[in-house]
């Protein structure tokens, strides 16, 4: 297959190439939230429990970070475009799947599917971002359209997914992911131009102990809540986790062609980078899940006027989004994440005090207008630092990375608070009020989750961009 260099591709076939990989990028986002706003029927039409609900997400999740650094590597050995086509094939076969499954552990199996196809897609996009816009304003402003994307995605699913879940059904949102990958694969072989091939060894072992070790680690947690963290499954699952982590991390330092390469978090800003977007993730995958149930659980709304209440946060998503550029240029990225992520705090703790007669303007709207404007002024500057100085042919490897921080911090995060959740009691709340309380709890702790994404961004990426300036303007 031929490569091209995508850097001398001219605007009008940039722009083409942004807008195919940033609508791939839409549709796996608008399956993570699309399936938020249908839980409830979900769990009612096939018999999940409360806390295996959370693997309805997990599943999904787990699979898209845990096979997220192997589909970075397989692009950077076999083509990112020829990787993005099979991921997209692997995406629409698998939201087949999941549309017409008649049992919970057919759905659970066909999103773990569809995750393995999403990590072969979201390393590919991004690195083909990376491959196409030079590095600074240009880059940046494709970086800022894909913020957009996920911000605005994930409002446009909830919607989507609520009035699904309430006119028609909520397997509609898979299936229509049927047509949309075949029209993309067809686009992209016409327009998308095949990247630079290396050579070297994929690393299996990596990506095996990697995945196993995420899967292990976060089913122990979310098991926690209902066998108790002393349990020996609990016990058995945790270490298992913990210990093929440490294998992974002892076979990326010997591997001659790692998929996660460790040099990578040498730099202070990339790794401040990391830890701030898996807390971040953390605080806010648990927000879409608790709050939706909150809205119609505890408030009574229809899944359709819940997807409707998560607008004020998705339209704020993108105007911030859109802001994001310029704020960069005149502030730098790093105060403006810092900003970002204490707005998203703010929000987070405001609407875990909504209680059980909320008041939507005050109580709910606000909140999530303040959540929506961290929330699109974070993505960006997370993505602009997580690849900040990497060499060109790490760029695939440094996509995944981010993106596995990105996936494996929301699944941690939602695993860890669904515990927070199932543990929360108060002697005498029974029914709504203790439901209410609950979800309080889970989403105060999606607000001290953030507060910790903003204690990275201020300790450790704001004084390495700071140094990174001092140290270009010497020279």
């Amino acid at each position: 297959m031929m490569t091209a260099n995508n850097l001398h591709l001219s605007r009008k076939e940039k722009n083409w190439v942004l807008g195919i990989v940033l609508t791939c990028y839409l549709m796996i986002v608008l399956d993570i939230s699309i399936v938020i706003t249908g839980l409830p029927k979900i769990q009612l039409g096939l018999g999940f429990s409360s806390v295996e609900l959370s693997w309805v997400q997990n599943a999904y999740l787990l699979c898209f970070g845990g096979f997220l650094l192997l589909g970075a590597r397989t692009g950077d050995l076999l083509g990112r475009k020829r990787m993005l086509l099979t991921g997209l094939a692997l995406f629409a076969i698998a939201s087949l799947a999941v549309g017409l499954a008649q049992s919970a552990t057919w759905l659970i199996s066909a999103r773990a599917v569809q995750g393995i196809g999403a990590a072969i897609i979201a390393p590919s996009v991004l690195a083909l971002i990376s491959t196409t816009f030079a590095e600074g304003e240009e880059r940046t402003r494709a970086l800022a359209y894909y913020s957009m994307v996920a911000g605005a995605g994930s409002g446009i699913g909830l919607v989507l997914g609520g009035y699904f879940a309430e006119q028609l059904s909520w397997r509609v949102g898979f299936l229509m992911n049927v047509p949309i990958g075949i029209a993309l694969i067809a686009s992209a072989v016409r327009v998308i131009r095949e990247s630079e091939l290396h050579t070297g060894d994929m690393d299996i072992f990596g990506a095996l102990t990697s995945t196993l070790g995420m899967i292990c680690l976060v089913f122990g947690i979310v098991q926690s809540a209902d066998l108790g963290w002393t349990a020996p499954q609990t016990l058995a699952s945790i270490g298992s986790g913990i210990i093929l982590l440490a294998l992974f991390v002892a076979i990326e330092s010997r591997a001659g062609q790692p998929i996660m390469p460790l040099h990578l978090f040498a730099s202070r800003q990339r790794s401040g980078a990391y830890v701030a977007r898996m807390l971040f993730l953390g605080g806010m995958v648990s927000f879409f899940y608790f709050t939706t149930q909150y809205l119609q659980n505890v408030l009574g709304y229809t899944p359709f006027e819940a997807g409707l209440s998560f607008l004020p946060m998705s339209i704020m998503t993108f105007i911030a989004a859109m802001l994001v550029p310029g704020f960069s240029s005149r502030w730098g990225n790093a105060r403006v994440l810092s900003v970002a992520l204490a707005l998203t705090a703010i929000g987070l703790l405001w609407l875990s005090a909504a209680g059980d007669h909320a008041r939507f303007a005050l109580d709910i709207a606000l909140p999530m207008a303040v959540v929506g404007l961290g929330n699109g002024l974070s993505l960006g500057p997370l993505t602009v630092a997580g690849v900040a100085g990497v060499a060109h042919h790490d760029h695939g490897a440094a996509s995944g990375v981010v993106n596995v921080f990105h996936q494996l911090g929301g699944s941690l995060g939602l695993g860890l608070l669904v515990v927070v959740f199932a543990s929360s009691s108060v002697p005498g709340l029974t029914g709504v009020h203790l439901l209410s309380h609950r979800i309080s709890m889970a989403l105060m702790g999606a607000g001290i989750m953030l507060s910790l994404s903003l204690m990275a961004a201020l300790f450790l990426v704001l004084p390495a961009e700071r140094l990174a300036l001092l140290e270009k303007t010497r020279r």
